[in-house]
């Protein structure tokens, strides 16, 4: 492991010296190799996919760890759009001269050597990399065993990219230790590893945040609210929350409670409860939802709970309060969302949930580095320091202070 970590160590030192046009260039030669060898990606997906079967993944899991053509073909495209942004290294993030004529830039500079533990999807395997790449960062990957074949295949086209033009494989590194072990290992190498970033399950979240000494950022799960306001435009209010429960379920951004005020709920929750069935959607509810619609009684573990499936809780609130108050209970400050045409309550709830996101009159879905417009994103981040939400190449990035002098002494 610390063989391994100190070639990681090393290799960072090479990439601080590329010019960003050289990033760019072999940016879009990894995007064309993904593709190229989209077949190769695939037949190595299928035997993830048949041990998943063999293990009997849930249904989330097997979405997340699927790859098809479509989708390698959305990796490429992922790649090709964290070329195209604005280089994250060496921008003057503010500058300024002192009384004694000395002038401070503060500068962005690349973090050094980021591990990324994950599960399930294979394509983070390549936006990470990427991502890091893009930011001068030297990427150690740790993706779930589930999705080994997978990732293997995928660092390997990235690793190639990187060998046929004189640059060190161990750039993108996938941890060659899959086991716990392992991972208890990564997470002490403060040494050589400057950022750890777990993406995945509470209980990965915990143990890496509860062990690690190298710096964490979180990216944990995602119980994500969307409140309809007694003000809501009833017909737009449906079709946001399909669109956050059903478009994906298995994604951390998916809806995981509703929340309804009490004034509209007689009228709204018939109406939600038809656009559920017709989606299948499993429904859970407080005893005042069960009033209106038939739907089994939610637990308070229910309102903790991230299903990543097409599964969901109601809670009739009061009012603005209440909403906010179990938001603050249960949520993950993750992403959260009212629905209203009430300024003044949109502008309430806006600055009163305490998420990385929070919406108005528009699905969690969009909590996506794509969308955002990051190209890709390393992931999600519910940290307050030093990233919140989707993190892309300029949350990879740190800074230095350079200080020009001409002759000055204290």
């Amino acid at each position: 492991m610390e063989s391994f970590l100190q070639k990681a160590k090393n290799a960072s030192r090479t990439l601080t010296s590329l010019e960003p046009k050289v990033k760019n260039t072999l940016l879009l030669e990894m995007a064309d190799a993904l593709e190229k060898h989209s077949d190769k990606i695939i037949a190595e997906n299928n035997k993830d996919i048949e041990e998943g079967k063999k293990n009997n993944l849930s249904s989330a899991l097997m979405d997340r760890l699927l790859l098809n053509t479509q989708r390698v073909a959305d990796m490429a495209t992922a790649i090709r759009e964290i070329a195209a942004l604005k280089e994250p290294v060496g921008r003057i993030i503010e500058g300024w001269v002192v009384p004694s004529g000395i002038r401070i830039e503060k500068v962005s500079i690349p973090i050094g050597v980021v591990a990324i533990i994950y599960e399930s999807r294979p394509n983070v395997t390549s936006d990470t990399a990427a991502l890091c790449f893009k930011s001068g960062n030297v990427c150690v990957l740790k993706g779930g065993k589930e999705a080994n074949y997978s990732n293997i295949a995928i660092a390997k086209i990235l690793q190639d990219v990187l060998a046929k033009n004189s640059l060190p494989r161990e750039v993108i590194s996938l941890l060659p230790d899959n086991s716990r072990e392992g991972v208890a290992k990564l997470i002490k190498m403060d040494k050589y590893v400057d950022l750890i970033i777990p993406r995945g399950g509470e209980s990965l979240i915990r143990y890496v945040s509860e062990n690690a000494t190298v710096p964490v950022v979180k990216h944990d799960k995602g119980v994500c609210h969307t409140f309809v306001d007694k003000s809501a435009n009833i017909n737009s209010a449906i079709s946001i929350v399909i669109n956050a429960k059903c478009q994906r379920p298995s994604a951390c951004n998916a809806l995981e409670t509703l929340l309804v005020h009490e004034a509209i709920a007689p009228t709204f929750l018939p109406l939600m409860m038809e656009a559920f069935t017709a989606n299948n959607s499993a429904v859970k509810g407080c005893e005042n939802t069960q009033k209106y619609i038939h739907v089994e009684l939610a637990k308070e573990e229910d309102y903790f709970t991230e299903h990543l499936s097409n599964a969901l809780n109601i809670k009739i609130v009061s009012g603005i309060d209440e909403a906010v108050e179990h938001i603050a209970k249960y949520g993950s400050s993750h992403s959260d969302a009212i629905i209203t045409e009430d300024y003044g309550c949109a502008e309430m709830f806006l600055n009163a949930v305490d998420s990385a996101c929070v919406y108005v009159n528009a699905s969690t879905r969009f909590t996506d580095g794509g969308e955002f417009g990051f190209g890709a994103e390393v992931g999600i981040s519910t940290n307050k320091l030093h990233a919140r939400g989707p993190m892309g190449i300029n949350d990879l990035t740190t800074y230095k202070f350079k200080i020009y002098g001409h002759g000055q002494t204290r």
